[in-house]
């Protein structure tokens, strides 16, 4: 990983404003999340969270699933597929070599700042996409990660 500086710090700001415009368009009660994949200074991909076929559900059926459940524990579909499959549809051969940034909204609308990588549903996504780096903004900073490192280290994270 490496926290990025100077131009490619303000294109990373410029990238996770995008993020938050995308994510308004969530339906999730829980969280607002959105996500662009670029190539080369274009936008390729975008996706925000929501449910399959966005029909919100009143509450999500993560409240009711035991503490030991094995799989995914969200009711949506999460921003970074729905881009990867956006940047299929809409620019088919442009994902290798990509950059996916990740950003959810915090109450007042602005990017929250994100924790360690852990999902490894989108960590293998990213991955299997020939995906190149996986961005988040840490309170230290923006980080972009090789998608191989971001894999691993999602595998390592323990709720």
């Amino acid at each position: 990983m490496r926290y990025l500086s100077g131009e490619e710090e303000r294109e990373a700001q410029a990238y996770f404003r995008e993020c938050a415009r995308v994510a308004v368009q969530s339906n999730c009660h829980r969280a607002r999340c959105g996500s662009v994949i670029v190539k080369d200074g274009e936008l390729i991909g975008t996706g925000v969270n929501s449910p399959p076929l966005n029909e919100c559900i009143e509450r999500c059926l993560k409240d009711d699933l035991p503490k030991d459940f094995i799989s995914d524990r969200t009711c949506c579909v999460h921003a970074e597929d729905r881009a990867v499959r956006d940047a299929l549809q809409r620019n088919p051969g442009k994902l290798q070599g990509a950059r996916l940034y990740f950003a959810r909204l915090a109450e007042n609308g602005d990017v929250a700042r994100a924790g360690r990588p852990y999902c490894t549903w989108c960590s293998k996504t990213a991955l299997d996409a020939s995906i190149a780096e996986f961005v988040l903004w840490h309170d230290e900073g923006i980080c972009a990660y090789d998608t191989r490192e971001y894999n691993q280290l999602s595998f390592q994270h323990l709720t």
